[in-house]
């Protein structure tokens, strides 16, 4: 009887022990299917100011974002830790989310940060040191940037004076990083690693630059998911205003998906105004024959140009080449290119590009 009892103690062990085999196995499955290779960036400027509504967000509508936010359908970081993920190729949990708001505008303190605060979300405040510097109205100053940062908040750069990188000359851009990363060192105790160009304008000589400065990670301004891809220097950010910022456009830039693109063409953002203009674009998709099968449905727009046709070229081992050819000149400044494709789910896969036109 006692040798039968020690049996059928045994059996119950071993079925719990892989019982608990099963459970690991199965959540960690259900890890690897929550997780994704990809985050979702916004990016801010003011908030409550009404008469910049290209610039500015609705206190209702900025706090409608926030609720979603906490909703507990999203896990939003700091983007330090998105970029760092994405470089060591670490999954991150789906719909991850990070905060970004530009320029140091004094609504920032006043009206933004406090409820983020409350709220516990992390967020990146970039910040050119010229205005603060010169104590320009309705900017934030040195103290409360300084009160922020020891918060918490992450401080990332867009240089002095805010200039157009794109078209201004390297010894200029890089005098310009050098003159904010002093004042960075001298108020704050720190220089940032990462940094946000000014109008989201960039060239290949920019990006390099920035990395040979020591910032980690660039962004711009054109709509996209981020991703690990060879422009870790020109990661994309959702624009939110008075315009596009109702919870229905953040809900579905929010749930957005990155499409697993490579060799893209023009790989320089810079476009000059001779034969290469409008530019040959086009790009490599690579996915399982679901997503192939499903790039009919893909649709790509200009913004100069509305609604732009995509050729389709298959490949080996699940890539596609997709080639969009564009009718119209790009204008001078800033143009910006948006691929679109839904899944079955409901989300949308979201890819864009900005180009920019030196004068």
């Amino acid at each position: 009887m006692q040798n039968e009892t020690r049996t059928v103690s045994s059996h119950i062990h071993h079925a719990f022990l892989d019982l608990g085999l099963i459970l690991i196995v199965l959540f960690t499955m259900a890890a690897h299917a929550r997780a994704s290779d990809s985050a979702v960036i916004f990016m801010y400027h003011r908030f409550g100011e009404d008469e910049y509504p290209s610039t500015s967000i609705k206190l209702e509508q900025f706090e409608a974002h926030l609720a979603e936010l906490k909703s507990g359908a999203y896990n939003v970081m700091a983007l330090s830790d998105i970029v760092k993920a994405l470089e060591n190729g670490t999954p991150l949990p789906n719909k991850t989310i990070a905060i970004t708001i530009d320029d140091a505008y004094l609504s920032v303190y006043e009206k933004a940060w406090p409820r983020l605060k409350e709220l516990g979300l992390p967020f990146t405040l970039f910040i050119a040191t010229d205005p603060v510097d010169q104590g320009i109205q309705g900017y934030m100053s040195w103290t409360q940037i300084r009160e922020l940062s020891q918060n918490g908040v992450t401080i990332g750069s867009q240089t002095a004076s805010h200039l157009h990188m794109a078209a201004a000359d390297h010894l200029t851009n890089r005098r310009e990083l050098e003159k904010s990363n002093a004042r960075f060192k001298e108020k704050l105790g720190n220089r940032p690693n990462l940094i946000a160009y000014p109008y989201g304008e960039a060239s290949q000589s920019v990006e390099k630059l920035a990395q040979d400065s020591g910032f980690i990670a660039g962004f711009g301004q054109h709509s996209g998911v981020a991703a690990k891809t060879p422009d870790m220097f020109f990661l994309p950010r959702f624009a939110m205003n008075e315009n596009y910022g109702d919870i229905k456009r953040f809900k579905l830039a929010a749930g957005a998906l990155a499409l697993n693109t490579s060799d893209l063409s023009p790989r320089d953002p810079l476009i000059g105004n001779g034969d290469d203009n409008p530019p040959a674009f086009g790009f490599t998709i690579k996915g399982d024959a679901a997503l192939t099968k499903s790039l009919k449905k893909l649709r790509c727009y200009a913004s100069h140009e509305g609604n732009l046709g995509t050729t389709s070229l298959g490949g080996e081992n699940g890539q596609t080449r997709i080639e969009i050819r564009m009718k119209k000149k790009l204008p001078k400044g800033r143009t910006r290119l948006n691929c679109t494709l839904p899944t079955s789910e409901g989300r949308w896969y979201w890819f864009g590009r900005q180009f920019f036109l030196k004068n």
